[in-house]
Order: C-alpha cells, then sequence, then structure tokens
C-alpha cells in the first residue's frame, strides 16, 4: 500500500503501482490551513474533481483523500468565537469535498488524514465525514510517550468501533551517521527509530481493527526549514536518500517477509572505550530476523543462542580493534540459512601507558551518541576524568532550558560544517580536560560552537514556543594547555557568530608523567568545549602517526 502525499506526484507513480499491484490513496495539497473564502473553496473543488479525472481508471487507486492535518495550525487562538467559525468553515469544505468525490466515484473510498488531537477532530465533526478516518500519529517522537500510540488506537474504536481506520503516517528520524547504545526519543539515533517501529509493529499487530498503516517516509527528503543534525533533511525514511537501506528496513523484512531473512544490523565502522581487560570493547548487536533461534559466532567462536523477539535478536558482544568477524545461523524445516558480516572497530584505551600505543582519538561532549563523519571517522562521547586516563573535570551536558523535546544540546543548523552533530552538544561549565598520555608531541584539536541565541526558530512541527526559544548570554573565557595561555579572551559568538563551527589546533609536548592539562578560566559566563581530538605525532613506544 502506498499513500501518494501530499501533492500531485508524476504519473509515474500510479503506473508502477498499477504494474507491481500495490493499491494507493492520492490527494489534494490541503494542509494544514484553510483560507475562508469561495475562491479557496472552489479552487479545492476543482483540485478535487481534476485528481478524481485524471487517475479514475488506475486500478491501484482505492482511496481518494481531501485533507491532512488540517487543524495542526489554527488561526484564532486568542478569539475563541472568531475560531468557532473558522472551524464551522473547515467542516463545511470537509462536507462539500466528500460529497463532490463520492459523486464523481461513487466505487472508491474517502478519506481525511488527521494528526492526533482526537478531540479536537472529534468535536469539529471531521472524524464523522469521510469513508475511512486516517491518523498521523508520532506517539514517542513529536509526543512524549510511545505507550500513547495503543491507548490513542483503543480510545478511537471504543468510540468509533464500525468506522474504518489507519495509521496514515508514523516515524521517527534516524540519521544513519548516529548510533547510541542508550537511545532516547529524539537524539536521532538509528537505534532508537529501529526500537520506535518495532513498537508500533507489534502494538498494530495486536489491533485487528487498525486496516492498514504507512510509514512516513520511504526515504529521506529534502524539507528546506528543518534544521537538526542534518540540516534541510527529514531523516524518517526508512532509506537514506540516496537509497541506501538503514536498520529499520530490515526490520520491516523481517517482520513482514514469509521467505526465511537474517540480517546482521549496525555493521558501520565503530569505536569504543576499552573495558578493565584494555583488549575489547562490550556493545550491543542486534539481528533482524524471521526465524524462532539464531546463534552467533563472533570472530570463529560460538555465542550463545538466541530466541527471536518481535523481528529482533540481540546480543552483547565483545569488540576488539581491527575486523571482527559476525556469523549469525539459524534454521528453518531442516534447512540453514546465515548471514556474515564484518565490524571494523576502532578500540580507544581507558588508560594509557608507555606501551599502549594509540591512534587519534575524536570525542564528543556531553553527548550520548556516536558519530561517523563525512571522513568515516567515529567520535565518541566523552568520559569525566579519571587518574591513568582522560576526560573532562567540571560542567554538565548543555539542555536548553525549558525544552521538554530535545535528550541533547541543540538541534541548530551549525554553519561551517558538514558535520553538525560534532558541534551541537558541549560541556557547558567546564573546568578542565586532561590526558595522561605518554611523554611526546601531540596535536590537539577544540572544537567550539556558540548554542546559545535569542532567535526564535520556525517550527518544523507542532512544537510550541518554549521548545523553540533559546536564551541569549555573554561568554568569554581563556583556555590554557599545560600553563600555557592558547585562547586569550575567547568569544565564540563575538568573533565567529552564533551556532558556527570553530577549530582551533595546537601542537603540544607532555614531558614525564605530566600528560596533557587544558584549563577553562571563566571571565564572563561559563567556558564550554563542545569536541575534543588528540592526534599522537611521536612518542615513546609510539610509531609516527599522521
Amino acid at each position: 500500500f502506498l499513500r501518494v502525499a501530499h501533492y500531485p506526484q508524476d504519473p509515474a507513480v500510479l503506473r508502477a503501482c498499477d504494474s507491481l499491484g500495490i493499491l494507493a490513496s492520492v490527494e489534494i495539497p490541503l494542509i494544514n490551513e484553510i483560507t475562508e473564502s469561495d475562491s479557496f473553496f472552489n479552487n479545492c473543488s476543482r483540485m478535487l474533481s481534476e485528481m478524481i479525472r485524471q487517475h479514475y481508471n488506475h486500478p491501484s487507486v482505492i482511496i481518494w483523500c481531501s485533507m491532512n492535518e488540517i487543524l495542526l495550525k489554527p488561526r484564532y487562538n486568542s478569539d475563541k468565537s472568531r475560531q468557532k467559525q473558522y472551524l464551522a468553515t473547515i467542516t463545511r469544505l470537509a462536507r462539500s469535498l466528500d460529497s463532490l468525490a463520492r459523486q464523481e466515484d461513487p466505487s472508491r473510498y474517502t478519506m481525511l488524514a488527521h494528526h492526533g488531537d482526537y478531540n479536537r477532530y472529534r468535536e469539529t465533526g471531521l472524524v464523522d465525514i469521510p469513508m475511512i478516518l486516517g491518523w498521523n500519529l508520532y506517539s514517542g517522537w513529536y509526543g512524549a510517550t510511545l505507550s500513547d500510540f495503543p491507548q490513542f488506537l483503543d480510545n478511537f474504536h471504543k468510540d468509533y468501533p464500525q468506522k474504518p481506520m489507519l495509521v496514515s503516517e508514523y516515524g521517527a528520524d534516524a540519521d544513519p551517521r548516529i548510533r547510541s547504545m542508550q537511545p532516547s526519543r529524539f537524539d536521532k539515533s538509528v537505534e532508537y527509530t529501529t526500537k520506535f517501529h518495532q513498537y508500533y509493529m507489534s502494538e498494530m499487530f495486536k489491533r485487528p481493527f487498525v486496516a492498514g498503516a504507512m510509514v512516513w517516509n520511504l526515504a529521506d527528503f529534502n524539507s528546506e526549514t528543518r534544521t537538526e543534525s542534518m540540516p534541510h533533511i527529514n531523516n524518517k525514511g526508512l532509506l537514506t536518500w540516496d537509497r541506501i537501506p538503514k536498520d529499520p528496513y530490515y526490520y520491516y523484512k523481517a517482520v513482514l517477509t514469509s521467505t526465511p531473512f537474517i540480517k546482521i544490523l549496525g555493521t558501520q565502522p565503530a569505536a569504543g572505550i576499552a573495558d578493565s581487560s584494555g583488549a575489547s570493547c562490550k556493545r550491543p548487536l542486534q539481528v533482524a530476523t524471521n526465524l524462532e533461534v539464531l546463534r552467533l559466532f563472533i570472530n570463529g567462536k560460538e555465542a550463545a543462542d538466541k530466541r527471536m523477539e518481535n523481528g529482533l535478536c540481540e546480543w552483547e558482544i565483545a569488540l576488539q580493534e581491527g575486523e571482527n568477524n559476525i556469523t549469525v545461523k539459524g534454521l528453518k524445516n531442516g534447512k540453514q540459512y546465515t548471514d556474515n558480516a564484518t565490524i571494523h572497530f576502532k578500540l580507544y584505551p581507558s588508560r594509557f601507558n608507555e606501551k599502549n600505543s594509540f591512534a587519534p582519538m575524536n570525542i564528543l561532549l556531553g553527548s550520548n551518541r556516536f558519530f561517523t563523519d563525512d571522513e568515516q571517522q567515529v567520535w565518541v562521547p566523552g568520559l569525566e576524568y579519571k587518574t591513568g586516563g582522560w576526560g573532562y573535570s567540571g560542567g554538565k551536558a548543555f539542555k536548553l532550558q525549558n525544552n521538554s523535546r530535545l535528550p541533547y544540546g541543540s538541534d541548530k543548523n551549525i554553519t561551517g560544517t558538514p558535520n553538525d552533530p560534532i558541534y551541537q552538544t558541549q560541556q557547558t561549565g567546564i573546568e578542565k580536560y586532561r590526558l595522561d598520555v605518554p611523554p611526546g608531541e601531540y596535536e590537539i584539536v577544540l572544537h567550539f560552537a556558540e548554542l546559545l541565541s535569542s532567535q526564535a526558530k520556525e517550527q518544523p512541527y507542532n512544537l510550541s514556543d518554549a521548545d523553540r526559544i533559546e536564551p541569549n548570554g555573554k561568554r568569554v573565557f581563556n583556555v590554557y594547555i599545560n600553563d600555557n595561555l592558547v585562547l586569550d579572551h575567547f568569544d565564540i559568538a563575538a568573533q565567529y557568530g552564533s551556532a558556527t563551527a570553530v577549530v582551533r589546533s595546537f601542537k603540544v609536548k607532555a614531558l614525564g608523567t605530566n600528560g596533557i592539562n587544558i584549563e577553562f578560566k571563566a571571565i564572563e559566563g561559563q567556558p564550554v568545549l563542545n569536541a575534543l581530538q588528540v592526534k599522537p605525532i611521536h612518542h615513546t613506544g609510539l610509531q609516527q602517526t599522521d
């Protein structure tokens, strides 16, 4: 099934649906709000008639849709009497369009697609008008709680047991460059989005009264007003904009395919911090499958069997530096099915000594996310400093005040970089950053961005003004490396502007057991650091590194 929304598409779309046997709904571009004029009413009617007459002979089309989320941006919020009149006009237009569609084509269904404000659509009568109701539901994404989704379905079905319903939109952003071992709403991690789709599918499978559901969207697409981790792109696609599958795509293959299916997820280059043994790092591994039990092999060694739960098998595995060869096997009707993958893993030391060499380290501050940049370098979440190791001292992860949505720092478009997530989090009020590296010469790269401004951003969906306005504040500080002043009266906003990537690089010598000590001294406001890189040039026991 394909919902063709919310504007006319190339005729090739419905021709493909006809030839492939894909059922479809099509709709006119009547979205979010209306204009109360005869010319607007006439134009909507003309668009609907033209759409039906143009597509009438496509056997794939089974639904005509005439409105999408028409109450998303209600007018006259400060004048309830005037708003009541406006809503009544919307209802009158909806009835007129629905009647027109039934006259033009008595053989097909009519639909309206509503967002999740159930009571308002019910009060205005928009629930009663069409033959089929579509609900665009984002509980656990724009809405705070995943469990609101099944509750909404049950409440609607209880009130309208005879009304056919579709989940006409649902989805969550997955930036394929972002991973997390602590996935949370709106962090843009692939792991959270996989969990989101798994939950939605599970709840809909439990409810036969949900006639169908449409993921928003098949592929990532341009959305000019969005900023977020990948500016101007809506990342809700199961595929990237250039049609490379993400993990949730394979999850759907597992739960909707009748033939045996196994796919190891999350096989892109990765990095992590060594555990107490210093030889490996534990990471979760997910495998999408429709087989009941899978057996895992890591570098030829057998691990525990796992039983599939709702399309996924999950393990915690220990990854080592370099190539990690993963094999998963399962049986179906006596036949064995297998998937293989290689994970290239960069192991960061948790503690330094003169014998352990290490490659350049890329560290995010104020973040729980892992990020792969445009040079395929993996950035890891930072640590609080412990003797013999590395990390920050003082401050806390940046979090916007009065913002219930973002679990990480900011979703601003960071200018001057294609790698926005490096600069969208920071440690605010940081006092020190220490690395107990062996003696030698290093390059230290500090990354900054000023994330505060007084400007309100355009709302991409139904977010409140409080979630979009960020306070302004003065910030000036000094930075010392091994007691040498390297940044004097550093004022990011004044010198570079807000939401701009700032990179400052320094050659540093570590002598004896002193390591590298970076100090941040406040002059006005609180010092910040968004990310840090340490690149060994040479030291005892370490080969030359580019």
